[in-house]
C-alpha cells in the first residue's frame, strides 16, 4: 500500500455501492468535484485505509464512485468554527463600515456544519420572515495540529488544508445585534467543500456549508494567490482575487487567533468574504428557496454547491 503522504486531495463522502462512509483521493487530479457531481458525472476515488481526513491512513488497492459528498469533517470532528468579519477591504466599503484594525472573530457552533449538495441547505423560517438569507464566498482553513501562541512565522505549519466555505447569513437578526454568532449560527448554515491537503510529503446568519475536496501545498504553496468566485442561479456575483483585497493574510489570522487560546485539530477558520454580497446591492440579493448558490476558489480548490430549500 502507499503512504498517504503521498496524497494531492481528499475526499470525504458516502460509496455508490458499499453506502459506507469513506476517506479517498479522486483519481483525476484536475476534476472539479462539485461541478462533475452537480451535472450527474460518475467520480471515482481511490479509498483510503482511515475514517477521517485527520487521520486518512494510507491509500489501499481499492476504489469506488462517490455516491453522495460529504463534508470533509464531520461536525463531531469541528469543535468551533472561527469566523472573521470583514476580511475584504471592499465589502467593508460595500457594507458601509471602516476596516478593522485587527480581526473581527465571531463565532459558530458545529452545528452550523453543513453539506454540499445533494444534501439540501436550509433556509430557517426566522430568515423566511422578511427575505434577508444571505450568502458570503470564503475560503476556509482546517487547523491539522494543536496550535497555541504560534508566530505568523510558523502559523502556516499548523494548517492542515483549506477549503471553500458559504457564510450563510440572516441579515436582519445580524444587524439587530452587536454579536453576529446568533444570525449565523443556524443549523446547517456553514456549507464547507472542497478540502485543501497542507500536510504532504513537505510536512509528513444561517449555516455554514463547507466542501467538497483536498490539495497539497505543494500544489498550493501560496493561498494568496487564490481567486473566488460567487455565483448565484449562474450568475456571478462575487469575483475577488485574495491577495488584491484581503486584509489580514492566512498565517495573520491563524497566529492572531492561536494568541492565549489552543486551536485543536479540525479547527475551521472561515476567513471573510470578498465583495458582491446581497445586502450590499441595489436592489438586494437574497437567497430563497430554490435558489442555487456555488463558490468556487481556483485553481485547484473548484466549486461547493449549494441548493437551498425553506425550514
Amino acid at each position: 500500500m502507499e503512504l498517504a503522504a503521498g496524497f494531492k486531495r481528499l475526499v470525504r463522502f458516502v460509496g455508490k455501492d458499499s453506502a459506507q462512509i469513506l476517506i479517498g483521493q479522486p483519481v483525476k487530479d484536475d476534476l472539479d468535484i462539485g461541478i462533475a457531481l452537480r451535472q450527474g458525472q460518475d467520480v471515482v476515488v481511490d479509498v483510503f485505509s482511515g475514517l477521517s481526513v485527520l487521520n486518512p491512513g494510507v491509500k489501499t488497492r481499492r476504489t469506488e464512485y462517490i455516491g453522495r459528498i460529504l463534508s470533509p469533517l464531520a461536525q463531531h470532528e469541528v469543535g468551533t468554527i472561527r469566523c472573521i468579519g470583514l476580511n475584504y477591504n471592499q465589502h467593508a466599503k460595500e457594507v458601509g463600515m471602516e476596516p478593522p484594525s485587527i480581526p473581527t472573530l465571531f463565532m459558530k457552533p458545529s452545528t452550523a456544519i453543513g453539506d454540499p449538495w445533494p444534501a439540501q441547505s436550509i433556509l430557517p423560517r426566522l430568515t423566511q420572515v422578511d427575505d434577508c438569507g444571505d450568502f458570503e464566498s470564503e475560503l476556509a482553513v482546517v487547523i491539522g495540529k494543536m496550535a497555541k501562541n504560534v508566530s505568523e512565522a510558523e502559523a502556516m505549519d499548523y494548517v492542515l488544508g483549506y477549503t471553500a466555505a458559504n457564510d450563510i447569513s440572516s441579515r436582519t437578526s445580524q444587524l439587530n445585534q452587536s454579536q453576529w454568532s446568533f444570525s449565523k449560527g443556524f443549523d446547517g448554515s456553514c456549507p464547507i467543500g472542497k478540502y485543501i491537503q497542507h500536510f504532504g510529503h513537505e510536512h509528513s446568519s444561517l449555516t455554514t456549508r463547507v466542501g467538497p475536496t483536498l490539495v497539497s501545498t505543494s500544489i498550493i504553496p501560496d493561498p494568496a494567490k487564490l481567486w473566488i468566485r460567487g455565483l448565484k442561479n449562474n450568475t456571478v456575483l462575487q469575483d475577488c482575487g485574495i491577495r488584491s483585497d484581503m486584509i489580514f493574510s492566512i498565517p495573520k489570522l491563524v497566529s492572531f487567533l492561536s494568541q492565549s487560546t489552543t486551536l485543536l485539530p479540525g479547527t475551521i477558520i472561515i476567513t471573510g468574504t470578498p465583495a458582491g454580497v446581497g445586502m450590499g446591492r441595489k436592489p438586494k440579493e437574497t437567497l430563497r428557496d430554490g435558489d442555487e448558490f456555488a463558490v468556487e476558489i481556483l485553481p485547484h480548490v473548484g466549486t461547493l454547491v449549494n441548493v437551498f430549500v425553506n425550514e
